[in-house]
């Protein structure tokens, strides 16, 4: 433990030492975390200090593109909480101080004052690292010019709006197709831009598989984004300056005024790697189901973090912030003397892309098959009410299940309102282990404004069950 100083004391007048945990990220799991600590010890036995880079804590990064596409008008409406709120909660907050090093042997951090320039050690006797993720960046010329933008934290949001709407920028390539990718250039087809989107897949959204990210370009499409598929990007042209004017794939050169990286993201943990905390093959912080990592006293959560894959078994990297939050609750309680574990992930994510509605969980094709699994799938086409009342619209369900067995190893949702969180449904099931057999009967709600006589997740689960029939007939030996 480190050196008692006066600062530890009640009241600096000789009484018990105060721990101190110190967190770095002031985000969904850092601010979970050092709440829940709060909670349960009192500010007279643990003193809490959060140091983030940025310009706001406790913020919804995922309502980025809303706020850009100004679908959200103000920015004060994405921050659940601000620093002054959290001080009032004897939680201390140091803004615009990255944490540059840690020194785990004398148990402190080295922070920087990113406005003022200065350097200092912070000690603690708990580290909570919740860093993040930071978006991926491609090593090409250019790459890093002005008007190059990734997309994660708040600061981001507010510097692609102001290039959108103050600056006049009318050009726009994204590029990388996955959601962040696709938001984002729905956002700025909103603000009246010209938009291209690039990408080295043949379909965006590469976390669904290619029949039902087929549906997800015919959407971007329809709102006049052009898609370039299945084109490598090769660099990036810059004016004297040093500002991005065009994006150069290996068939085409598309001139723009701004680029947002759509790449995804990987785990910040350079800097727990950089003092030997392990990390694991994804690139997230190693912990246990309590949230502490391999290191004595130090604990880690959120996009910075692997988890548990519920299905494959494996090691996987998912940045949402619905995991974040439950991880940092998780640590925040474990760091006040209680009791809680965070079991992993089932990989369910939903999203909105222009006129569509996209949602999946547990396993694609493509991941099932790496994992070892043989499957079989089932998709149906559907509706998302009775086919009768007004506002009906189309939905497709695709369901990918264990051969044999008929376990429901993943799910797949394209469709018009109403349609995405079908997927809850079916994340319970897959959460549970249930077998496309045993799906069949739940007693799901229905109602002409809400679904049709036979939810289409009961369809897409007795349609699957029928093939894990059929493949048992036609190949009864195996």
């Amino acid at each position: 433990m480190r050196k008692t100083t006066d600062r530890d004391t009640a009241g600096g007048t000789g009484g018990p030492a105060r721990e101190r945990l110190l967190v770095i990220g002031g985000d969904a799991a850092g601010m979970s975390a050092a709440s829940q600590a709060r909670r349960r010890r009192g500010a007279g036995e643990l003193e809490i200090l959060v140091v983030e880079r940025g310009h706001h804590v406790s913020y919804s990064a995922c309502g980025i593109p809303y706020y850009v596409g100004g679908v959200v008008d103000e920015l004060d409406k994405l921050i659940a909480r601000t620093p002054a709120e959290f001080r009032e909660r004897d939680i201390d907050v140091m803004m615009r101080t990255e944490a540059v090093e840690i020194d785990l042997d004398r148990g402190r951090v080295r922070v920087r004052d990113l406005d003022g320039g200065g350097e200092r050690w912070e000690p603690y006797d708990h580290l909570m690292i919740a860093t993040g993720a930071v978006p991926t960046r491609p090593r090409l010329p250019g790459a890093d010019a002005k008007g190059v933008h990734g997309v994660q934290i708040l600061d981001d949001g507010v510097a692609i709006r102001r290039a959108v709407v103050d600056d006049g920028a009318r050009r726009a390539v994204v590029v990388g197709g996955g959601y962040i990718g696709l938001e984002m250039a729905e956002a700025m087809v909103m603000r009246g831009l010209e938009v291209s989107l690039v990408d080295l897949a043949d379909q965006p959204m590469q976390t669904l598989d290619p029949d039902m990210g087929a549906l997800v370009a015919d959407a971007i499409r329809d709102v006049g984004v052009q898609l370039h598929l299945g084109e490598p990007v090769e660099g990036f042209d810059t004016s004297p300056d040093g500002r991005v004017t065009a994006v150069r794939t290996g068939s085409r050169t598309l001139p723009a005024d701004i680029v947002v990286l759509g790449l995804g993201v990987k785990p910040a943990s350079g800097l727990a790697r950089d003092a030997g905390i392990e990390v694991g093959p994804t690139g997230g912080i190693v912990t246990d189901r309590r949230m502490r990592t391999r290191t004595e006293r130090v604990w880690a959560a959120g996009d910075c973090v692997e988890s548990r894959h519920l299905v494959s078994g494996g090691p996987v990297a998912i940045p949402l912030g619905t995991h974040a939050n439950k991880q940092g609750r998780v640590a925040g309680i474990n760091l006040g003397g209680g009791y809680a574990t965070f079991p992993g992930v089932a990989g369910t994510a939903v999203s909105k892309i222009c006129r569509v509605e996209v949602a999946r969980t547990g396993l694609s094709e493509r991941e099932a098959a790496a994992a070892g699994f043989e499957t079989l799938s089932a998709v149906v086409k559907s509706t998302t009410r009775a086919g009768y009342h007004p506002g009906a619209t189309e939905m497709r369900t695709k369901l990918i299940v264990e051969r044999r067995t008929g376990r429901l190893l993943g799910a797949q949702i394209v469709g018009e309102e109403n349609a995405a969180k079908r997927v809850d449904g079916l994340a319970i099931a897959l959460w549970n282990g249930m077998t496309v057999e045993e799906m069949t009967g739940l007693d799901l709600g229905y109602a002409p404004p809400f679904a049709p006589t036979w939810d289409p997740v009961l369809i897409a689960a007795r349609k699957a069950a029928e093939a894990v029939e059929r493949d048992m007939r036609e190949r009864p030996g195996e």
